[in-house]
């Protein structure tokens, strides 16, 4: 059930929740199903039912006391079952509006007391338990990602103790199991069923895009070119043995900022290929990207220049052109009848990063003329080319003088807002440019964090309530007095700003200019109201990009000087959300905002605030308790904070206030100061006796994600000490870690993947680690596509090899699992690279490990590393090295690879970890001759001669043993030449 409602269900966004199940025939099917399921199950597998669950199901319910009749104790406010597990608990409980059911039983029993409201209680039990088998048979039967042990495990248990609970787990785990495979059979029929790709849309798109290409400063891609000028009589240029796998044709392109492109267009849609093979007449035909639903969409995650100059033309907001629908239905093949499996880019579950719907799924017909969208003219792409009639021409023209005034001037005064007419500058041509001069400098630049705008609602699709709504309430914001002008704020912040319908709502009706200017007024009120909405809207990256070319960075970084506290707070943050892409930042940087904003840090400091702050945790007001705990947990990052929260003895009362667990917003604050203020060690010593690691175990369940970031997060700070390590065991904690690394919440799984390695240090615990199987769980993290995830779990998976029994054989066990760490050097962040250096250095300790590793080619993928100046990655790269050195041939081919002088450099660094740990690697490469003449022309004997009188003896040995290989090399050339 855990693997059809992750790949096959679809959820709504989860923002900071969890997110909901969408209200859609895919789901109302496969709710039914389920429901089948567990109604059947009492009678089908009556012994089964009656197994009382590891933990109950738990969820808001919508079901009343007094449905509920033989067989239940019922008062006014609770219901109990009388049948009762062997702890003597009820297996259904519910409170208030909490219900909590144990059995198959009891949920087969609900269903029929639900009757019609059935399917809403389904749901929700759902929504709340989005992986229910971790529920009713443990964690280490939850869903992950990848090779799937659990099974297994479960047998070897079977086998070696006759337990009929264990029996029973496995019955109940195949029969889930069987569910899964019927639901997900069912959704790809669903699946199947959705509009896919055709040879005749992917035509035009690529004549579209061709009109668009050339040599030009503003064209969107260089060329772009079919792999073969032969077209089959069905449209396709695939060759037929790679058209029964859906292929359509395969591309060449060139964007102006990467290298060449090849991809492949198939029904699923487009995806990067291999490329055309060395030496071949033929291409690679592996999939080697997600698959998306078009080439525009593709090419704006890949190409930063051809995102660039199409979000150009997102600031106007025009009707596109109705196209015929040039898509068709694909049918479902049955694998049975055909003796195929089914087209695996079809089906897999990380096939479509967007799916094609009909709405948005229009273009041409083959045998039209084809035209560009009117959106496509305001890239400025199209003088040269006559698609848009003098008609068209003349109408955009008039719109966009039509634009240009807003009914309503907002002038600097004390007295208030006029309703005079003002002249606010259209969207597309304010600062436009600064921006266009930036754009060479910030297409040069590489910085990881560069963020592309993202796909928006095109003009012509149906559009909900809420967008109608937000567009009635523009004509007050723009043509009110101050009062106005103030409700019509209200009402919009009363409409869900999280969507993404409103927040372009908002942009395409113009309120983001009237905002803006809205923050250049003396009306506080206004201000205020304009800021909560802008730092909810700016979460949209398009968005973002708009209000960094209206202007509103400068505005708001003057905002920062303001007397008002709440304004500069909501300025600040709404700062921190534009200033996500370089250009933003650099415009905050531009105009001073990096001091303000370091500044109130720096005067909450110095200016004595932190004693008072702490004081205040013992007041009898838990609302002043809260922002008081809320401002140490933002200040404590600084370690002279850390210091004075603990000088002014605020680590008790912190401590204290752990123990009011019902107000989860104190909570969350408190926790977070105690997370924060744990990164000094002095700090935890404190925490330690007044008992908080114990504390902090005792909440690690029932707890929302906010709250269960910081509780974990202090845990893997203070697990920094043993003492620490070993009271989370005996508290009974590591369990609940290990489950948790099952989650979704990518800053939850930072921390837990930290706190876990940080156990793992422990023997004892990482015995219960391996047993709850943590480390597959860690492993599966590695493909989770958040750069700080992998690098927490990688961190954390060391320690687990360093103290695993058989920890080669451990590794070997997770299928793939080599391989994907392997292909993690390829990485672009240095925090990944560096976390997988380290990994691979621990791995690199069992030989027949090494040498599955070395066929994975981690040799020439650890060479490429070499020539990095960040010391952290300098001293793990060459561990790695050191370690990878013991098989084969390996040392010979770093030469080749040219690693072996850029080695030589790290001797320079002022880190005495990277100097051991590089003098260790060049002592392992100096066995090859060739190695030695490059190390001794790159100067290596003078460097190392300075460390043959360290102190650290390690140090010590390898550098005298490198320069004794060195001299054995030259002693034995000077005989050979002269005898």
């Amino acid at each position: 059930m855990g693997a059809a409602l992750a790949r096959a269900a679809q959820w709504t966004a989860a923002g900071s929740g969890t997110g909901t199940l969408e209200i859609t025939p895919l789901n109302e099917s496969l709710l039914k199903q389920i429901i089948k399921f567990v109604e059947d199950f009492s009678t089908r597998h009556p012994r089964e039912a009656a197994f009382a669950f590891r933990e109950p199901l738990e969820w808001k319910t919508q079901l009343g006391c007094s449905v509920f009749g033989e067989g239940y104790d019922t008062t006014e406010a609770t219901v109990q079952s009388e049948a009762k597990g062997k702890d003597g608990q009820p297996l259904l409980l519910l409170t208030a509006s909490t219900l909590r059911v144990r059995s198959f039983d009891q949920l087969s029993r609900l269903l029929q007391i639900a009757m019609e409201k059935k399917l809403k209680e389904a749901q929700a039990c759902l929504e709340a338990n989005r992986d229910p088998i971790v529920k009713i048979l443990g964690p280490e039967y939850g869903t992950v990602e990848g090779e799937d042990m659990s099974m297994l495990h479960l047998l070897d248990q079977v086998k070696k103790d006759d337990d009929p609970e264990t029996e029973m787990k496995m019955k109940i785990n195949l029969l889930l199991h069987q569910l899964d495979l019927q639901l997900l059979n069912s959704s790809l029929k669903h699946i199947s069923q959705d509009v896919r790709l055709n040879p005749a849309a992917v035509n035009n798109e690529v004549n579209l895009l061709k009109n668009f290409s050339g040599k030009g400063e503003d064209t969107v891609l260089e060329s772009l070119e079919y792999t073969s000028d032969y077209t089959f009589s069905n449209g396709c240029r695939a060759p037929p043995w790679r058209q029964v796998h859906g292929e359509i044709c395969y591309l060449v392109i060139k964007p102006h900022d990467t290298d060449p492109l090849y991809i492949t267009c198939s029904t699923a849609g487009v995806f990067l290929n291999g490329g055309q093979l060395k030496g071949k007449d033929d291409i690679d035909y592996e999939r080697k990207s997600d698959v998306y639903k078009d080439i525009v969409t593709f090419l704006r995650e890949r190409s930063p220049r051809f995102a660039e100059n199409m979000a150009k033309q997102e600031y106007f907001f025009f009707k596109e052109p109705t196209y015929e629908k040039n898509y068709q239905h694909m049918e479902v093949v049955d694998s049975k009848v055909s003796g195929q499996s089914q087209n695996p880019y079809d089906f897999t579950e990380k096939n479509v990063c967007e799916k094609v719907k009909s709405s948005t799924a229009r273009r041409r017909t083959i045998d039209k003329k084809l035209e560009p969208s009117m959106k496509w003219k305001n890239t400025g792409l199209s003088a040269s080319h006559r698609y848009f009639s003098d008609k068209a021409a003349k109408k955009h023209a008039e719109e966009e003088e039509r634009s240009s005034t807003v009914s309503r001037k907002i002038k600097k005064k004390a007295s208030g807002i006029s309703s005079e007419s003002v002249k606010i500058q259209p969207a597309s041509k304010c600062k436009t440019s600064g921006r266009f001069e930036d754009v060479s400098e910030s297409s040069s630049e590489t910085e990881e964090d560069e963020e592309q705008p993202v796909r928006h609602q095109e003009g012509n699709t149906d559009l909900p309530s809420e967008y109608w709504g937000i567009q009635k309430l523009a004509k007050y914001l723009k043509g009110g007095n101050p009062t106005a002008t103030v409700i019509a704020l209200c009402s919009m912040r009363d409409f869900n700003l999280a969507q993404e319908t409103c927040q372009l709502a908002i942009r395409d009706i113009g309120c983001l200019e009237v905002l803006i200017n809205l923050l250049d007024t003396e009306e506080i009120k206004c201000q205020i109201g304009s800021l909560k909405i802008l730092k909810e809207i700016s979460q949209n990256t398009l968005i973002r990009h708009v209000i960094a070319d209206l202007g509103g960075l400068e505005i708001m970084v003057k905002i920062l000087d303001s007397p008002d506290k709440d304004l500069k707070c909501l300025a600040a943050e709404t700062i921190a959300n534009v200033a996500r892409f370089k250009q933003a930042r650099r415009t905050v940087r531009q105009h001073g905002g990096i001091k303000r904003l370091p500044s109130y840090r720096l005067a909450i400091r110095t200016e004595g605030m932190i004693e008072n702050l702490v004081k205040n945790l013992s007041s009898a007001h838990e609302e002043l308790q809260m922002h008081c705990a809320s401002a140490i947990f933002k200040c404590a990052e600084d370690k002279e904070t850390r210091d004075l929260v603990r000088q002014h003895g605020g680590l008790e009362p912190l401590s204290v206030l752990l123990g009011n667990s019902a107000n989860k917003k104190l909570l969350a604050a408190v926790t977070g100061a105690i997370w924060k203020c744990a990164i000094s060690g002095e700090n935890v010593s404190k925490f330690r006796e007044c008992k908080v690691v114990e504390a902090l175990v005792g909440l690690l369940t029932d707890q929302p994600e906010e709250v269960l970031v910081n509780i974990v997060g202090a845990l893997a700070e203070c697990c920094q000490e043993p003492i620490n390590r070993t009271t989370v065991r005996k508290c009974g904690g590591i369990p609940t870690l290990v489950k948790l690394l099952t989650g979704t919440d990518q800053a939850l799984l930072v921390n837990v993947t930290k706190a876990v390695g940080a156990c793992a240090t422990e023997p004892e615990n990482m015995m219960i680690i391996d047993r709850l199987d943590g480390v597959r769980l860690l492993w599966s993290l590695l493909k989770n596509p958040n750069p700080d995830v992998q690098a927490s779990a990688a961190w954390a998976i060391c320690p687990c090899i360093a103290n695993a029994k058989d920890a080669g054989e451990m590794v070997r066990s997770f299928v793939g699992g080599l391989e994907l760490i392997v292909n993690l050097l390829k990485s672009k962040n240095k925090e990944v690279l560096a976390s997988v250096c380290a990994a691979i250095t621990n791995i690199a300790k069992d030989e027949e490990n090494l040498a599955v590793i070395t066929d994975h080619g981690v040799i020439p993928l650890l060479s490429k590393l070499a020539n990095t100046n960040n010391d952290k990655l300098r001293r793990h790269l060459a561990e790695a090295i050191s370690n990878c050195c013991m098989w084969g041939s390996n040392r010979i081919t770093f030469g080749e690879t040219k690693a072996v002088a850029p080695l030589v450099r790290y001797l320079k660094s002022k880190d005495p970890s990277v100097h051991r740990a590089t003098a260790q690697a060049l002592y392992q490469l100096s066995e090859d001759p060739n190695n030695c003449i490059t190390m001794h022309e790159n100067g290596v004997v003078k460097l190392l001669l300075a460390m043959v009188g360290s102190t650290d003896e390690t140090l010590q040995e390898a550098a005298a043993g490198c320069i004794a290989n060195i001299r054995r090399l030259a002693l034995a050339t000077e005989k050979a030449k002269y005898g």
